[in-house]
């Protein structure tokens, strides 16, 4: 009897730790798809400096970290004066991460996310 205690113990702690772990684990692919949107958003400040707009930047490529859990790219059209980037969630960290979900980033610095949680939550 004792050790069946012992046992369903064990047990709840183990699930209690498992989610922790989960949650944990995509917080920190979030955290690396935010600096992925600001190394992009720094080389399109490269562009701009060089050619003096942002029309004619390619495309931002993926991160090697995050390439399997988020799809970075532009949300919407490029201006001269203008862009927006945006990483979206896939597969199993699109399921997970509901409360934050598509993490934005413009050409002013503005952040801003499509969850229903904060800006400062999730960034």
């Amino acid at each position: 009897m004792e050790v069946m205690i012992v046992v369903l113990i064990i047990a709840v702690l183990a699930g209690i730790a498992y989610a922790s772990y989960q949650n944990q684990v995509i917080k920190s692919r979030r955290a690396t798809a935010a600096v992925c949107l600001e190394q992009r958003a720094q080389f399109m400040e490269r562009y701009y400096t060089t050619n003096m707009t942002y029309v004619g930047a390619p495309a931002p490529a993926a991160c090697d970290d995050v390439a399997n859990f988020y799809t970075v790219s532009f949300n919407g059209a490029v201006g001269a004066r203008t862009f927006q980037l945006q990483a979206v969630p896939q597969g199993i960290q699109a399921s997970k991460d509901t409360a934050c979900a598509t993490l934005r980033l413009n050409a002013q610095g503005v952040r801003s996310v499509t969850g229903s949680d904060t800006v400062a939550n999730c960034w």
